[in-house]
């Protein structure tokens, strides 16, 4: 009884710290490992008895699950995690063994790394002429290389604000440029802005090519790095500025600054700087000679970015926009580039291959260059139309074959065919000394007589330009008068084959075909071999070879070549030379070229008109210069009556008279003629007047400067002044035909 009321007796109710232990129940999971599972299973029916008898079932509580649910998630992110890592680090590693593969491909392609230095700049021809002023350049580098440190400091700044703003911060490729011009490429849909540096821009010009690929963009990137390892940004900058091209054949600052502005690169404005910074971008389009407004448009947006970049202030970069201080040359003529292109043909025979930049000294005399070119250019502006004459040439030659001025043509820019060298023309009746030579040679003087008369060779009728004939007359009446029936009578007696001899031997060197119309001048010829040929009648009779070149040097002063004197090689003797003088001089006093006329020189030389006035020719000369000017048109086409005695002469006596200013007076060779005035007075008697007209009689001999004395013309002489001219086109019309 007592033990059931002890069992069932009431219990107390409990509160505080004894309440919340008073369920506290150790279960299996909670006991020391190793208890066996008797004890655990013990326990547990202990447990439930307890349970059922003296509290009703839990619920399971939720908050394990929770917590279980949050460490599956996070398990799962970091194995989510885990995996990004593994493959990031996977593909990066086969970025990097691509990135590898592609740069060892492209060093592959590259020249070997012990011969990628700084590659030798080509070799630079200075032309100077006998002042020793510079004439013309030749080669792809014409600029010498400038130091950084001689160069205006705005110079290279405008460079660099413009082209590769943070030069001095990358290691040769710019990342931050290559990104924004991404940007703004992709913003304008086209390709408007580059990302290359100053550095990948050097290394393209100093070893790659101009391709456009991507092959070639990663070599530059390439070469870029090594060439920031293996110079200086100064060193770098300096190859830059003296490798870029800046168009019309200018190669670095130095060359840009000459062909633009006339000055050296040191001596530039801030807006020639901008300017020159400006045409890197696009030089054959932008280049000022050819598109100034394109140029100067340029060149301030160069001065805005060189203000932006504080290299310059607003001040000036306004005052070099709105007062522009360059003054880029016109393009011009520059007949001096004939010259030029003359020596580069002959350079080769004279020093073989160059490997390094030379001087060339010339004969040339830059003022006399300057006014044959004045003369050709202006004739021609101001009768071109008139006449329907297009081209002209001229050569200027001391009597010994120094060439002191040469045309050959009439705007170098528009054609750089030199008429003068290389074309080959028909010369007329200028050939005609060459029979009349022969003839004296043969024992004829210029008082022989010959017949003015219809003659017929073969079938062959020449005929005068004006159908009359002016009976007998003296050799140098016929020359002065360039008769042509004369002349071919004349070619017959002494033979072809000996006229073409005669002008081999004083320097012709085409071929000519050695028939009766040879002294009619038929075969064709360059104008510098017919004033070359003219020569040894300027200075005694000896051959005279026609040359530019005196001395080659290299810019270190190495002697390369030097023009040896010719050897005297008689070609002519001298009482013939005084003959030839004799009768040539009147072709100036009585003939065909009455309007050449230097005062106080004695002067001599020939006229000539091809077949439908196609070419015309004037070649005269002194003791002092051998001058030949032709005129015509490169289609071979004829003129509208352009005579040898018109044009030509013209251009001739603009040019032989200042050539002549302050020279002193000089008389031709062997010009006292040694027949006498009396011969002469007999053998005008001789002369008998035209056979279709009626004439008064001829005057009397009369005396000319240095004692010699020139004999009476024909009669009709002074109504046909340039028959010459007009009647080789009339002869050789009918030799020919109408179109040859």
């Amino acid at each position: 009884m007592g033990s059931a009321k002890k069992k069932g007796g009431r219990k107390e109710p409990l509160f505080g710290l004894p309440a919340a232990l008073a369920d506290l129940r150790l279960t299996a999971a909670d006991r020391i490992p190793g208890g066996g599972d008797d004890k655990r299973k013990k326990s547990s029916s202990k447990r439930k008895a307890d349970t059922s008898d003296d509290e009703p079932p839990r619920e399971p509580k939720a908050q394990p699950s929770r917590n279980g649910a949050k460490r599956r998630s996070k398990s799962s992110i970091r194995a989510g995690l885990g995996r990004l890592v593994y493959w990031g680090a996977v593909l990066s590693l086969w970025g990097l063994i691509a990135v590898i593969g592609v740069v060892i491909w492209v060093g592959a392609h590259l020249p070997p790394i012990q011969s990628l230095e700084i590659p030798k700049r080509p070799p630079t021809i200075q032309i100077v002429g006998m002042d020793g002023s510079m004439l013309a350049q030749r080669g792809e580098m014409a600029g010498a290389n400038v130091p950084l440190k001689d160069l205006p400091p705005y110079l290279p700044k405008a460079f660099i604000a413009i082209e590769d703003r943070r030069f001095y911060s990358h290691f040769g490729i710019d990342p931050v440029g290559i990104l924004r011009a991404l940007i703004t490429n992709v913003l304008h849909r086209g390709v408007s802005q580059g990302g290359s540096t100053l550095t990948q821009q050097l290394a393209k010009n100093l070893f790659l090519t101009q391709e456009r690929t991507m092959a070639r963009k990663l070599q530059e990137a390439e070469l870029a790095i090594w060439l920031e390892r293996k110079h200086s940004k100064n060193e770098i900058l300096e190859l830059y500025l003296n490798r870029v091209y800046f168009g019309s054949g200018a190669y670095g600052v130095e060359a840009a600054a000459q062909k633009y502005f006339g000055k050296p690169a040191r001596s530039v404005t801030i807006a020639e700087a901008a300017m020159l910074a400006g045409l890197v971008k696009s030089p054959s389009r932008l280049a000022p000679n050819r598109n100034p407004e394109g140029a100067e448009a340029r060149a301030k947006i160069v001065l805005a970015a060189m203000a932006d970049a504080k290299f310059i202030t607003e001040a000036q970069a306004q005052a070099s926009i709105g007062h522009p201080s360059y003054n880029v040359k016109p393009v011009g003529a520059g007949t001096v580039n004939y010259v030029a292109d003359w020596i580069g043909e002959v350079l080769d025979d004279l020093v073989g291959q160059i490997d390094d930049s030379i001087k060339v000294e010339t004969t040339i005399d830059p003022k006399l260059q300057a006014v044959a070119e004045a003369a050709v250019i202006d004739e021609l502006a101001a009768k071109s139309v008139k006449f329907n004459v297009s081209q002209g040439a001229l050569v200027a030659m001391t009597p010994d074959g120094a060439v002191r001025a040469m045309v050959g043509g009439r705007n170098y820019s528009d054609s750089q065919y030199n008429r003068a060298v290389t074309a080959k023309r028909q010369p007329g009746s200028s050939f005609k000394p060459f029979v009349y030579l022969t003839a004296m040679e043969q024992g004829l003087t210029p008082d022989t007589v010959r017949q003015d008369a219809p003659i017929e060779v073969k079938g062959w009728k020449p005929e005068n330009y004006t159908h009359e004939y002016f009976g007998a007359v003296t050799l140098t009446q016929a020359l002065a008068m360039s008769l042509n029936t004369v002349a071919i009578r004349l070619g017959l007696e002494v033979g072809p084959k000996n006229v073409v001899r005669t002008a081999h031997r004083l320097g012709i060197s085409s071929k000519l075909e050695p028939n009766a119309s040879i002294a009619l001048g038929t075969s064709e010829v360059s104008v510098v071999e017919m004033v070359g040929a003219y020569a040894p009648f300027a200075n005694g009779g000896f051959a005279a070879a026609p040359h530019v070149v005196t001395r080659i040097r290299t810019l270190d002063g190495k002697l390369l070549y030097m023009r040896q004197a010719d050897e005297h090689n008689q070609v002519i003797e001298p009482r013939y030379v005084g003959m030839m003088n004799t009768m040539m001089r009147e072709t100036l006093i009585s003939g065909t070229a009455k309007k050449a006329e230097i005062p106080g020189w004695q002067a001599a030389g020939k006229t000539g008109t091809s077949q439908d006035y196609r070419d015309a020719w004037f070649i005269g000369y002194t003791s002092n210069l051998v001058t030949g000017v032709w005129l015509g048109n490169d289609d071979n086409s004829p003129t509208k009556k352009a005579t040898g005695g018109g044009l030509p002469v013209e251009v001739w006596t603009r040019f032989m008279r200042i050539a002549h200013e302050g020279v002193p007076v000089a008389a031709l060779p062997n010009s006292q003629a040694t027949w006498g005035p009396s011969n002469l007075v007999q053998i005008s008697s001789q002369v008998s007047p035209p056979t279709q007209a009626a004439a008064a009689p001829g005057p009397a001999s009369a005396p000319v400067g240095n004692g010699g004395y020139r004999a009476p013309p024909p009669t009709r002489a002074n109504v046909r002044p340039e028959a010459a001219a007009g009647l080789d086109g009339w002869l050789m019309d009918r030799l020919f035909g109408g179109n040859r």
